[in-house]
Protein backbone atom coordinates (compact mmCIF):
# COMPACT_ATOMS: atom_id res chain seq x y z
CA UNK A 1 0.00 0.00 0.00
CA UNK A 2 1.27 3.12 -0.71
CA UNK A 3 1.93 6.05 1.44
CA UNK A 4 -1.10 8.47 0.14
CA UNK A 5 -3.49 5.52 0.92
CA UNK A 6 -2.63 6.02 4.40
CA UNK A 7 -3.55 9.58 4.57
CA UNK A 8 -6.04 10.71 6.80
CA UNK A 9 -8.69 12.31 5.09
CA UNK A 10 -9.51 16.35 5.57
CA UNK A 11 -12.75 18.62 5.26
CA UNK A 12 -11.89 20.56 1.95
CA UNK A 13 -11.95 24.52 2.79
CA UNK A 14 -12.15 25.14 -1.23
CA UNK A 15 -12.76 22.98 -4.69
CA UNK A 16 -9.87 20.63 -5.19
CA UNK A 17 -7.94 21.48 -8.25
CA UNK A 18 -6.86 18.78 -11.02
CA UNK A 19 -3.77 20.13 -13.31
CA UNK A 20 -1.75 18.66 -16.48
CA UNK A 21 1.98 19.34 -15.12
CA UNK A 22 4.26 21.79 -17.48
CA UNK A 23 6.37 19.92 -19.74
CA UNK A 24 9.20 21.33 -21.90
CA UNK A 25 8.97 20.56 -25.85
CA UNK A 26 5.58 18.71 -24.98
CA UNK A 27 2.38 20.86 -22.92
CA UNK A 28 2.56 23.74 -25.66
CA UNK A 29 -0.71 25.80 -27.36
CA UNK A 30 -1.27 22.32 -29.64
CA UNK A 31 -1.03 19.90 -26.69
CA UNK A 32 -3.25 22.10 -24.71
CA UNK A 33 -5.96 22.43 -27.41
CA UNK A 34 -6.09 18.79 -27.37
CA UNK A 35 -6.12 18.15 -23.92
CA UNK A 36 -9.16 20.35 -23.63
CA UNK A 37 -11.16 17.89 -25.75
CA UNK A 38 -10.51 15.54 -22.84
CA UNK A 39 -11.48 17.53 -20.21
CA UNK A 40 -13.18 21.12 -19.75
CA UNK A 41 -12.28 21.79 -15.89
CA UNK A 42 -8.58 20.65 -15.51
CA UNK A 43 -6.02 23.27 -15.47
CA UNK A 44 -3.33 23.48 -18.07
CA UNK A 45 -0.03 24.36 -17.54
CA UNK A 46 2.11 25.89 -20.91
CA UNK A 47 5.87 24.78 -21.21
CA UNK A 48 8.06 26.78 -19.17
CA UNK A 49 8.64 30.10 -20.31
CA UNK A 50 12.04 32.07 -20.10
CA UNK A 51 11.62 35.51 -18.87
CA UNK A 52 14.09 36.83 -21.03
CA UNK A 53 12.40 34.71 -23.61
CA UNK A 54 8.84 36.50 -22.90
CA UNK A 55 11.30 40.33 -22.86
CA UNK A 56 12.96 40.15 -26.16
CA UNK A 57 11.47 37.00 -27.91
CA UNK A 58 8.19 36.28 -30.34
CA UNK A 59 5.36 37.29 -27.63
CA UNK A 60 2.62 35.54 -29.96
CA UNK A 61 4.84 32.51 -30.36
CA UNK A 62 5.80 32.54 -26.95
CA UNK A 63 2.87 33.33 -24.95
CA UNK A 64 -0.30 32.96 -27.76
CA UNK A 65 -3.07 30.71 -27.03
CA UNK A 66 -6.55 29.54 -28.53
CA UNK A 67 -9.04 30.46 -25.80
CA UNK A 68 -10.24 27.20 -25.72
CA UNK A 69 -7.62 26.23 -24.19
CA UNK A 70 -8.45 28.06 -21.03
CA UNK A 71 -7.98 27.28 -18.19
CA UNK A 72 -4.13 27.71 -19.08
CA UNK A 73 -1.30 28.80 -16.49
CA UNK A 74 1.75 30.48 -17.55
CA UNK A 75 4.98 28.95 -15.90
CA UNK A 76 8.10 31.11 -16.16
CA UNK A 77 11.65 30.24 -15.42
CA UNK A 78 14.09 33.21 -14.67
CA UNK A 79 15.79 33.86 -10.72
CA UNK A 80 15.25 37.76 -11.90
CA UNK A 81 13.04 39.71 -9.72
CA UNK A 82 12.71 42.75 -12.07
CA UNK A 83 12.91 40.15 -15.41
CA UNK A 84 9.73 38.30 -13.75
CA UNK A 85 8.11 41.19 -13.18
CA UNK A 86 8.28 42.60 -16.76
CA UNK A 87 7.34 39.33 -18.31
CA UNK A 88 4.62 38.80 -15.77
CA UNK A 89 3.26 42.30 -16.77
CA UNK A 90 3.58 41.43 -20.46
CA UNK A 91 1.90 38.42 -20.54
CA UNK A 92 -1.16 40.27 -18.41
CA UNK A 93 -2.45 40.83 -22.26
CA UNK A 94 -2.53 37.68 -22.87
CA UNK A 95 -5.16 36.05 -20.72
CA UNK A 96 -3.76 33.77 -18.76
CA UNK A 97 -5.28 32.75 -15.38
CA UNK A 98 -2.18 31.81 -13.14
CA UNK A 99 0.85 32.79 -13.72
CA UNK A 100 3.41 29.97 -12.21
CA UNK A 101 7.42 30.14 -10.86
CA UNK A 102 9.39 27.33 -11.59
CA UNK A 103 11.23 26.25 -9.11
CA UNK A 104 11.63 22.54 -9.66
CA UNK A 105 13.05 21.72 -13.12
CA UNK A 106 16.36 20.38 -12.63
CA UNK A 107 18.10 20.62 -16.28
CA UNK A 108 21.64 21.51 -17.27
CA UNK A 109 20.03 24.18 -19.16
CA UNK A 110 17.99 25.07 -16.29
CA UNK A 111 20.84 25.49 -14.00
CA UNK A 112 23.21 27.48 -16.22
CA UNK A 113 20.89 30.17 -15.97
CA UNK A 114 20.69 29.58 -12.15
CA UNK A 115 16.77 29.11 -12.33
CA UNK A 116 14.72 26.36 -11.51
CA UNK A 117 15.09 23.38 -8.82
CA UNK A 118 18.44 24.95 -8.13
CA UNK A 119 16.59 28.11 -6.48
CA UNK A 120 15.12 25.83 -3.47
CA UNK A 121 19.45 26.51 -1.98
CA UNK A 122 18.44 30.39 -2.54
CA UNK A 123 14.82 30.80 -1.08
CA UNK A 124 15.00 34.39 0.25
CA UNK A 125 15.74 34.84 -3.98
CA UNK A 126 11.99 33.17 -4.62
CA UNK A 127 10.98 34.92 -2.04
CA UNK A 128 11.97 38.62 -3.83
CA UNK A 129 10.71 37.00 -7.36
CA UNK A 130 7.00 36.06 -6.05
CA UNK A 131 7.09 39.38 -4.30
CA UNK A 132 7.73 41.57 -7.06
CA UNK A 133 5.53 39.30 -9.34
CA UNK A 134 2.77 39.62 -7.14
CA UNK A 135 3.40 43.58 -7.69
CA UNK A 136 2.24 43.73 -11.10
CA UNK A 137 -0.31 40.59 -11.74
CA UNK A 138 -3.69 40.62 -12.26
CA UNK A 139 -4.16 37.06 -11.74
CA UNK A 140 -2.90 34.32 -9.14
CA UNK A 141 1.28 34.00 -8.86
CA UNK A 142 1.68 30.63 -7.64
CA UNK A 143 5.15 28.34 -7.15
CA UNK A 144 6.15 24.40 -8.38
CA UNK A 145 8.94 23.60 -6.85
CA UNK A 146 10.65 19.87 -5.18
CA UNK A 147 11.02 19.19 -1.77
CA UNK A 148 14.48 19.76 -1.68
CA UNK A 149 17.91 19.11 -3.55
CA UNK A 150 21.11 17.34 -3.27
CA UNK A 151 22.50 17.36 0.51
CA UNK A 152 18.89 19.20 1.81
CA UNK A 153 16.64 17.50 4.31
CA UNK A 154 13.58 17.65 2.67
CA UNK A 155 12.21 17.73 6.17
CA UNK A 156 13.74 20.86 6.82
CA UNK A 157 13.86 22.17 3.80
CA UNK A 158 10.53 22.13 2.72
CA UNK A 159 8.25 23.67 5.76
CA UNK A 160 11.00 26.95 5.65
CA UNK A 161 10.32 26.90 2.07
CA UNK A 162 6.48 27.05 2.17
CA UNK A 163 6.51 29.92 5.09
CA UNK A 164 8.48 32.14 3.09
CA UNK A 165 6.19 31.41 -0.10
CA UNK A 166 3.44 32.16 1.89
CA UNK A 167 5.02 35.31 3.52
CA UNK A 168 5.99 36.53 -0.01
CA UNK A 169 2.36 36.50 -1.13
CA UNK A 170 2.42 33.14 -3.46
CA UNK A 171 -1.51 32.64 -3.70
CA UNK A 172 -0.37 28.34 -4.07
CA UNK A 173 2.16 25.98 -3.79
CA UNK A 174 2.94 22.76 -6.07
CA UNK A 175 4.82 20.10 -4.69
CA UNK A 176 6.64 17.51 -6.48
CA UNK A 177 7.42 14.86 -4.02
CA UNK A 178 11.07 14.29 -5.45
CA UNK A 179 14.22 15.67 -4.50
CA UNK A 180 16.22 16.62 -7.08
CA UNK A 181 20.33 15.93 -7.59
CA UNK A 182 21.74 18.74 -9.57
CA UNK A 183 24.52 16.31 -10.18
CA UNK A 184 25.08 12.96 -11.61
CA UNK A 185 21.46 12.19 -12.27
CA UNK A 186 19.70 13.68 -15.68
CA UNK A 187 16.20 14.73 -15.62
CA UNK A 188 14.86 11.74 -16.64
CA UNK A 189 16.26 10.20 -13.85
CA UNK A 190 15.29 13.12 -11.20
CA UNK A 191 11.93 12.10 -12.17
CA UNK A 192 12.10 7.97 -11.32
CA UNK A 193 15.47 7.73 -9.01
CA UNK A 194 14.56 10.12 -5.93
CA UNK A 195 12.03 8.31 -3.57
CA UNK A 196 8.62 9.93 -3.94
CA UNK A 197 8.10 11.02 -0.38
CA UNK A 198 3.86 11.67 -0.09
CA UNK A 199 3.80 11.71 3.70
CA UNK A 200 5.62 15.11 3.68
CA UNK A 201 3.72 16.27 1.52
CA UNK A 202 0.51 15.26 3.03
CA UNK A 203 1.89 16.41 6.61
CA UNK A 204 2.70 20.29 4.55
CA UNK A 205 -0.48 20.21 3.98
CA UNK A 206 -2.16 19.15 7.21
CA UNK A 207 -0.15 21.89 8.65
CA UNK A 208 -1.21 24.16 6.74
CA UNK A 209 -4.74 23.93 5.72
CA UNK A 210 -5.16 28.05 4.92
CA UNK A 211 -2.73 27.64 2.07
CA UNK A 212 -3.51 25.72 -1.12
CA UNK A 213 -0.69 23.13 -1.77
CA UNK A 214 -0.77 20.81 -4.86
CA UNK A 215 0.98 17.52 -5.24
CA UNK A 216 2.90 16.15 -8.06
CA UNK A 217 5.32 12.87 -8.80
CA UNK A 218 4.34 9.26 -9.78
CA UNK A 219 0.86 9.57 -9.87
CA UNK A 220 -0.23 7.69 -12.69
CA UNK A 221 -3.82 7.36 -12.29
CA UNK A 222 -7.51 9.06 -11.87
CA UNK A 223 -7.85 7.04 -8.94
CA UNK A 224 -4.28 7.60 -7.05
CA UNK A 225 -5.53 11.36 -7.92
CA UNK A 226 -8.91 11.29 -5.91
CA UNK A 227 -7.05 9.61 -2.69
CA UNK A 228 -4.61 12.27 -2.84
CA UNK A 229 -7.34 14.83 -2.89
CA UNK A 230 -8.67 13.26 0.11
CA UNK A 231 -5.68 15.53 1.86
CA UNK A 232 -4.45 18.35 -0.68
CA UNK A 233 -5.87 21.31 -2.21
CA UNK A 234 -4.57 19.86 -5.82
CA UNK A 235 -2.99 16.87 -7.62
CA UNK A 236 -0.88 17.26 -11.16
CA UNK A 237 -0.33 14.81 -13.52
CA UNK A 238 2.79 14.72 -16.05
CA UNK A 239 3.34 12.31 -18.51
CA UNK A 240 1.11 10.07 -18.00
CA UNK A 241 -1.62 12.29 -18.62
CA UNK A 242 0.52 12.81 -21.78
CA UNK A 243 1.20 9.60 -22.77
CA UNK A 244 -2.55 8.25 -22.12
CA UNK A 245 -4.37 11.15 -22.76
CA UNK A 246 -7.50 9.07 -22.22
CA UNK A 247 -6.83 8.86 -18.55
CA UNK A 248 -8.07 12.64 -18.85
CA UNK A 249 -11.72 11.72 -20.01
CA UNK A 250 -12.44 10.85 -16.58
CA UNK A 251 -11.19 14.15 -14.33
CA UNK A 252 -14.39 15.73 -15.00
CA UNK A 253 -16.66 13.52 -13.03
CA UNK A 254 -13.93 11.96 -10.65
CA UNK A 255 -12.68 15.16 -9.57
CA UNK A 256 -15.30 17.71 -10.08
CA UNK A 257 -18.35 15.68 -10.07
CA UNK A 258 -19.56 16.79 -13.13
CA UNK A 259 -22.42 14.13 -15.03
CA UNK A 260 -19.71 11.07 -16.25
CA UNK A 261 -21.47 11.23 -20.07
CA UNK A 262 -19.56 9.17 -22.87
CA UNK A 263 -17.08 10.55 -24.67
CA UNK A 264 -17.98 11.74 -28.14
CA UNK A 265 -15.07 10.39 -30.13
CA UNK A 266 -16.32 11.85 -33.53
CA UNK A 267 -16.47 15.43 -32.14
CA UNK A 268 -13.01 15.06 -30.84
CA UNK A 269 -11.70 13.50 -34.17
CA UNK A 270 -13.49 16.58 -36.05
CA UNK A 271 -12.52 19.28 -33.79
CA UNK A 272 -8.54 18.22 -34.06
CA UNK A 273 -9.59 17.90 -38.18
CA UNK A 274 -10.31 21.50 -38.36
CA UNK A 275 -8.08 22.69 -35.85
CA UNK A 276 -5.64 20.86 -37.79
CA UNK A 277 -6.46 22.11 -41.12
CA UNK A 278 -6.41 25.50 -39.79
CA UNK A 279 -2.64 25.12 -38.74
CA UNK A 280 -1.86 23.79 -41.81
CA UNK A 281 -3.17 26.27 -44.03
CA UNK A 282 -1.35 29.41 -41.89
CA UNK A 283 1.72 27.49 -42.38
CA UNK A 284 2.27 24.67 -40.23
CA UNK A 285 2.96 21.08 -40.06
CA UNK A 286 -0.01 18.67 -39.45
CA UNK A 287 2.96 16.64 -37.50
CA UNK A 288 2.77 19.56 -34.88
CA UNK A 289 -0.34 19.02 -33.63
CA UNK A 290 -0.67 15.09 -34.18
CA UNK A 291 2.65 13.75 -32.23
CA UNK A 292 0.03 14.87 -28.86
CA UNK A 293 -2.36 13.04 -30.29
CA UNK A 294 -0.64 9.16 -30.46
CA UNK A 295 -0.92 7.96 -27.02
CA UNK A 296 -4.78 8.50 -26.93
CA UNK A 297 -6.77 4.86 -27.63
CA UNK A 298 -4.95 2.60 -25.07
CA UNK A 299 -6.91 -0.21 -24.77
CA UNK A 300 -8.84 -0.20 -27.81
CA UNK A 301 -8.93 -2.44 -30.81
CA UNK A 302 -7.31 -0.84 -33.34
CA UNK A 303 -4.91 1.51 -31.10
CA UNK A 304 -1.84 0.39 -33.00
CA UNK A 305 -2.56 0.81 -36.54
CA UNK A 306 -3.96 4.58 -35.41
CA UNK A 307 -0.55 5.10 -34.00
CA UNK A 308 1.74 3.89 -36.68
CA UNK A 309 -0.94 6.67 -39.35
CA UNK A 310 -0.17 9.46 -36.68
CA UNK A 311 3.25 8.71 -36.43
CA UNK A 312 4.27 7.68 -40.11
CA UNK A 313 1.72 9.70 -42.30
CA UNK A 314 1.00 12.80 -40.68
CA UNK A 315 5.28 13.94 -41.33
CA UNK A 316 5.24 13.40 -44.86
CA UNK A 317 5.39 16.97 -46.66
CA UNK A 318 1.57 18.28 -47.65
CA UNK A 319 -0.28 15.93 -44.43
CA UNK A 320 -3.76 17.25 -43.65
CA UNK A 321 -6.34 16.71 -42.03
CA UNK A 322 -7.33 13.65 -43.57
CA UNK A 323 -4.36 12.00 -41.69
CA UNK A 324 -6.53 12.61 -38.67
CA UNK A 325 -9.88 11.03 -40.06
CA UNK A 326 -8.06 7.87 -40.88
CA UNK A 327 -6.37 7.27 -37.73
CA UNK A 328 -9.70 7.60 -36.29
CA UNK A 329 -11.46 5.26 -38.54
CA UNK A 330 -8.85 2.31 -37.47
CA UNK A 331 -9.88 2.28 -33.99
CA UNK A 332 -13.20 0.61 -32.41
CA UNK A 333 -14.61 3.38 -31.07
CA UNK A 334 -18.04 1.94 -30.14
CA UNK A 335 -15.81 -1.23 -28.72
CA UNK A 336 -14.62 0.96 -26.37
CA UNK A 337 -11.50 -0.05 -24.60
CA UNK A 338 -10.57 -3.71 -24.41
CA UNK A 339 -8.06 -2.99 -20.97
CA UNK A 340 -8.43 -0.86 -17.94
CA UNK A 341 -5.98 1.50 -16.72
CA UNK A 342 -4.40 -0.43 -13.66
CA UNK A 343 -5.16 1.49 -9.90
Amino acid sequence: MQAHDKAEKRTHLRTPVFAVAPMIDWTDRHCRFFHRQMTKKAVLFTEMVVADAVIHGHRERLLGFSAEENPVTLQLGGSDPGKLAEAVSIASDFGYDEINLNVGCPSDRVQSGTFGACLMKTPDVVEACVVAMKKVATVPVTVKCRIGVDEQEPSDVLPDFLRRMVGAGADAVWIHARKAWLQGLSPKENREIPPLEYDLVHAMQRENPDVFLGINGGITTIGEAVRHLEVMDGVMLGRAAYHNAGLLTEVDAAIYGEAADAVDWLKVRDTMAAYAERWVAGGGRLNHVTRHMVGLFQGFAGARRYRQILSTEATKAGAGPQVILDAFAAVDIAGGPKLQAAE
